[in-house]
């Protein structure tokens, strides 16, 4: 592990061609993460997590997903999960919180089973962003609540399970992407809004949290730094350490989404220099891909530290 780089990468396909298995060895990073254009049915996806852990010799490395259900389901090539929305958990968890015990339980385990058949130990959930009026769609039903105790409460409930059952979650969008009104793929979101405000309401869902992993969100809190989107933030990364109290490995969202606005070279460094510990790049396009690698450092100690702490809960 103290040769790799501080980054995670996507792939093209559903296998490893000859320059991705090159790239792999040559700069090593941390983890690899897979979306649905990597995933065609459970033999095939099982062989491609083999083959990546073989390149490492270690069965335990890093594989991740964006397996939220709802309307982000990159297992939807196996399985439907396209009813089991964060705002349908949340629901039933108003209502009747036994019958939310029991149901969010369920769909934990079989999210569990699955990943841990196909080879995959993280899981880029639970959405932690609070579901706000007039704001954009990007989360939507990805949301639990616009109750920043209910989201806090089920995620703590997410966190926990997920853990029991050998797989890693990353909470997101920290320190919270409900406010915004455009989309990160696509634009800047801008938020205008006091401190002492999102301390109540957005970053309070983030609050003490005990995942592994934490992913930034690519935008800015006018009030707080005015110049950088959060991933970029020294301020708003101390603020996610010293305030909501993050204690884990802080990973970027995706450096090749248009919210970023310099080149992916600088956009690898200002994550860095902010106080990310690994970097995201998701899109497989190699020539991105080496330019993220080659401004990326290797593993820190804290890295390493934590990491070895996550490997512990692996079955």
């Amino acid at each position: 592990m103290i040769n790799r780089r501080s980054f995670i990468t996507g792939l093209k396909g559903t296998k490893l061609n000859t320059r991705e298995k090159k790239f792999l060895k040559k700069f090593k990073p941390w983890g690899i993460i897979l979306f649905s254009r990597n995933i065609k049915n459970y033999y095939q996806t099982r062989k491609l997590t083999d083959s990546i852990k073989e390149i490492f010799k270690d069965n335990k490395y890093p594989i991740l997903i964006d397996q939220e259900g709802g309307k982000v389901n990159r297992l939807k090539y196996l399985i439907s999960f396209d009813n089991f929305t964060s705002e349908f958990f949340g629901k039933i968890y108003l209502k009747d919180k036994k019958k939310f015990n029991i149901i969010y339980k369920l769909f934990i385990d079989k999210t569990s089973y699955l990943l841990n058949f196909l080879g995959i130990n993280i899981n880029t959930v639970p959405v932690l962003d609070l579901r706000h009026k007039g704001s954009s769609s990007v989360i939507g039903s990805r949301s639990f609540s616009k109750d920043p105790e209910i989201v806090s409460k089920i995620g703590d409930f997410s966190i926990d399970h997920y853990k029991k059952n050998s797989i890693g979650t990353i909470i997101k969008h920290i320190p919270g992407h409900g406010l915004a009104k455009v989309d990160s793929h696509n634009y800047t979101p801008i938020i205008n809004k006091s401190l002492s405000y999102l301390k109540k309401k957005d970053f309070k869902a983030f609050q003490n949290k005990k995942a592994f992993f934490a992913m930034t969100a690519h935008i800015k809190f006018k009030q707080i730094d005015n110049d950088n989107t959060v991933t970029h933030s020294k301020k708003m990364i101390q603020l996610i350490r010293q305030q909501i109290k993050f204690n884990n490995i802080l990973i970027s969202d995706d450096l090749s989404m248009k919210s970023l606005k310099h080149s992916i070279k600088k956009n690898t460094i200002k994550t860095f220099n902010a106080g990310c510990n690994l970097a995201l790049h998701c899109n497989g396009n190699l020539k991105e891909m080496t330019i993220v690698a080659e401004n990326s450092p290797k593993l820190s100690s804290f890295v390493i530290k934590k990491t070895s702490q996550f490997y512990k809960i692996l079955s």
